[in-house]
């Protein structure tokens, strides 16, 4: 699953989760809708792993659902998690709103 969040109004992708169990991917298939025209990633390539060359099939859905993911620190240079995110659970009482945006600059 690909991972975002919000950034000044954009949508920021910041990583992707590890291959998730059948359980936990059918339920978040469930929560999740197709996007409509406009997705702010249409176009774009996923790589399928750090400093892999195989690309990921995605298919991008609507910027709704809110999942807790764990991850650790490490980034690379345009903020992304150089590790996959594992899937802790979806949140759908959140909405994107509800997420504090991220921090561009140190305050």
């Amino acid at each position: 699953m690909l991972l975002g969040r919000y950034d000044d109004g954009h949508l920021r992708y910041t990583g992707r989760t590890t291959k998730l169990a059948q359980t936990a991917s059918s339920a978040v298939a469930g929560l999740l809708a197709p996007a409509g025209r406009g997705h702010p990633w249409t176009g774009w390539s996923f790589s399928a792993g750090w400093g892999s060359r195989e690309t990921l099939d995605v298919t991008l859905v609507e910027r709704e659902l809110v999942v807790e993911v764990g991850v650790d620190v490490a980034r690379d240079a345009a903020g992304r998690w150089r590790h996959p995110a594992r899937l802790h659970r979806p949140r759908p009482e959140l909405s994107p709103t509800d997420v504090p945006h991220i921090m561009t600059t140190p305050r």
